[in-house]
């Protein structure tokens, strides 16, 4: 079955130097026929984005569900994706507040407002070019690494999401406040205040983007992908699945291709 259709999206990796504050950096450019919308589909990874864009510019929060944009006619994004613990430095607040939602980039106040002109002179004159598209992001990273300076506590952060993402045996708070010494408590509060989210989100999020990624490839034994993922059951793997994508996974791999951006941004 054919899945959605969608736009090019460009990849750039950020600058080595801020591999502490910068996840990466994605530049979709879309030209949808008239009469026709495309919707995507986004399962976000735990971190807030810095987005201008041909019509808009804002400040993402992170999305604890399925993340839904349609798109319609011409344009282009410049989006970057922050590390987990310098949302809230570009945010100049607890990111909980903005946690399922968004603030215009203007509200931010300088530099970020300043941005939005920059990026659109540069991005204007051609959005698929790989030099302009460049040059945008580079005018993002050159406002972090100016104005937001990683703090101890979001060090701590980013190491432990990367924990959480790189082993699957990971499967309980009580193992992750183990790990990094901290009462439950303690870790609980710390990612409220720094993500808006929970570390049992995190936990489920790295399972759902690897079922997300093997569905898109193909993988139709569900109960070995369940049992691999560690859930007790098919049965628990599809109601979570569903509940946060609307999807069961059946009909997730029959609508999804291998460059849906589903789980990539």
């Amino acid at each position: 079955m054919q899945g959605r259709p969608s736009p090019p999206v460009f990849r750039h990796e950020p600058s080595a130097d801020l591999a502490d504050r910068v996840r990466h950096i994605w530049v979709p450019v879309w030209d949808i026929p008239a009469g026709q919308e495309w919707e995507q589909h986004v399962l976000n990874y735990p971190c807030c984005q810095v987005v201008v864009g041909s019509d808009y510019a804002r400040f993402y929060g992170v999305v604890r569900g399925l993340s839904r944009v349609t798109l319609a006619g011409r344009g282009w994004v410049v989006g970057l994706a922050l590390q987990p613990g310098a949302g809230w430095l570009v945010a100049g607040r607890p990111v909980s507040h903005l946690t399922d939602t968004w603030v215009d980039l203007e509200n931010l106040g300088m530099p970020w407002s300043a941005l939005i002109p920059a990026v659109r002179s540069v991005m204007s004159p051609d959005p698929t070019d790989p030099a302009a598209q460049r040059a945008a992001a580079a005018l993002i990273e050159d406002a972090v690494r100016a104005h937001v300076t990683l703090d101890e506590e979001g060090a701590q952060v980013n190491a432990i999401v990367e924990s959480v993402e790189g082993d699957p045996e990971l499967l309980r708070v009580d193992q992750l406040a183990a790990r990094f010494a901290l009462t439950e408590r303690s870790l609980q509060r710390m990612m409220a205040r720094r993500l808006g989210l929970t570390p049992r989100w995190l936990v489920q999020r790295r399972r759902l983007h690897e079922a997300a990624d093997r569905l898109r490839r193909g993988e139709t034994d569900l109960a070995g992908l369940a049992a691999y993922l560690g859930y007790a059951d098919q049965a628990h793997l599809s109601r979570e699945f569903k509940a946060v994508t609307g999807s069961t996974p059946a009909s997730f791999r029959a609508t999804a291709t291998r460059e849906d951006p589903d789980t990539r941004s």
